[in-house]
């Protein structure tokens, strides 16, 4: 890391132009101007509640559908076409397509959950399809059935797979959630300042949102990780 950051500094130096290229303390130092302002923290809260919306709607709708697809061989059918499409189709395209449906407001929910519905379909419909068949067999034989069944046998066999979809969809929910805000254009949203910065020419703006953006990403994704992990680690350790 702090090799590139030499190599960045460096560059801006040989480049020698503000509006190209600002060094990495320039991008700090205004980070920091940033991040003392009213209007920041509340354009980052905006932001990360309009995501964090259409990602949890994702999930839970994802993990229905499986479930659901996994018992139901028309449901499978149904909705293999329709995830095919969204997981081809560009995610400018959904964009400007949503536009045209919805206030910018709920863009980037609706964008964040058409980019993360898929992952976790797939995921836990695969974790399904892996099932152990001896461990379904064995909960026939002792009449183990409904929450039982879910808790002791299908739990355990996708929470793996589940854990690397929510990995997978959050970075991919909030990039596409704040790629949406830059063509919405929200009041209050990072999108919106980033934009700005690019029309103003704010080079030093654009790198520390943008900055905001990558520590931002990282910050929540080692977090949700590491609940994960400690969620997975306590159902394995179970009596």
């Amino acid at each position: 890391m702090a090799f590139w950051l030499v190599v960045w500094g460096l560059a801006s130096r040989v480049i020698g132009s503000r509006i190209i290229l600002v060094g990495p303390l320039e991008v700090a130092g205004r980070l920091v101007e940033l991040m003392g302002t009213r209007e920041f923290w509340d354009s980052v809260a905006l932001s990360l509640l309009r995501i964090a919306a259409g990602f949890l709607a994702a999930v839970a709708a994802g993990v229905a559908c499986a479930a659901l697809a996994s018992r139901v061989r028309a449901v499978r059918a149904l909705l293999a076409p329709v995830v095919g499409a969204v997981k081809a189709a560009p995610v400018a395209s959904f964009v400007i397509l949503v536009l045209l449906w919805v206030s910018s407001r709920e863009l980037s929910v609706i964008i964040s959950f058409l980019m993360a519905f898929p992952i976790v379909y797939t995921n836990v419909l695969e974790g399904i399809r892996q099932t152990d068949p001896q461990l379904l067999e064995m909960a026939d034989v002792f009449g183990v059935s409904g929450r039982a069944r879910v808790r002791f046998v299908y739990a355990a066999q996708v929470l793996p797979y589940l854990r690397a979809a929510l990995s997978l969809a959050l970075g991919l929910s909030w990039k596409s959630g704040i790629a949406a805000e830059v063509i919405g254009l929200p009041d209050l949203s990072i999108g919106e300042h980033l934009y700005d910065a690019k029309v103003y020419l704010a080079t030093p703006d654009l790198f520390a949102w943008t900055a905001a953006v990558v520590l931002l990403s990282v910050g929540i994704e080692a977090l949700v990780t590491r609940g994960l992990d400690a969620l997975v680690a306590r159902w394995e350790a179970r009596p």
